[in-house]
């Protein structure tokens, strides 16, 4: 994967354009099909605990995207594995979930009808739910590529809905310009703060995206109470 560093970009610029209008999702997407991304996780004190896998491959008429994770924490194994269908325009088709925290394990998926609004939602124990979304609703899996796109554009997406099994509301804010070291390599990135709140949590993180083409994620930080875990890209 090619990565550049780019020169930085001067503070009025770039506040005009996190301004400007959200693109069209149906103009050409930053990242490629087949791309692999490969993150080491790691806890606070710096100690590997495992690897989270982003894959994007184009399809019939859209994308498909996935994403696994293996971690090991001590006595508590965590195997998830999400995958995601879309559109040509990056809106949501299906979500399947397969995810497995310790003894405990969750299988669902959300089917999307866009056309007429409301998604349906099945799980492994044979629940069924149906609900509205907003028009060209997205996932959480896909709106990781959304992100992307529209930085890619010099743009922030204003605050919207995502579903991840669940209804959450979204937004981003632009923070700063950084070098991060990765692979050995220091490389310019900006850095996205993100606010993700759901019917029963709030959440907010950060992702630090490189200035390639691809506007590849180069770094995520989630806090939780034990401290705040990276996401560290490896490959």
């Amino acid at each position: 994967m090619r990565r550049q560093t780019g020169g930085k970009l001067r503070g009025v610029v770039l506040l005009a354009c996190l301004l400007a209008p959200v693109a069209a999702a149906s103009e050409v997407v930053p990242f490629a099909s087949g791309e692999r991304l490969v993150y080491e996780i790691t806890w606070p004190s710096g100690l590997s605990l495992g690897e989270v896998e982003f894959s994007a491959q184009s399809v019939t008429n859209g994308w498909q995207f996935q994403a696994r994770v293996n971690a090991t924490l001590p006595n508590f194994e965590i195997r998830d594995e999400y995958r995601a269908t879309t559109d040509a325009s990056l809106c949501s088709q299906e979500l399947e979930k397969d995810a497995q925290h310790g003894s405990s394990r969750t299988r669902e998926s959300v089917t999307f009808d866009q056309a007429n609004r409301r998604a349906r939602r099945n799980t492994m124990n044979g629940g069924e739910s149906e609900f509205e979304v907003p028009p060209c609703a997205r996932d959480g899996l896909t709106f990781l590529y959304v992100l992307r796109s529209e930085i890619s554009r010099g743009r922030i997406p204003p605050p919207d809905d995502l579903n991840f099994g669940a209804q959450y509301q979204v937004s981003m804010t632009y923070a700063e310009s950084r070098e991060l070291e990765v692979a050995g390599e220091m490389l310019m990135s900006d850095r996205i703060l993100v606010d993700l709140t759901g019917p029963a949590s709030q959440r907010s993180f950060e992702i630090f995206f490189g200035r390639d083409s691809a506007r590849t994620p180069l770094l995520i930080r989630i806090p939780f109470e034990l401290g705040t875990f990276s996401l560290n890209l490896v490959k």
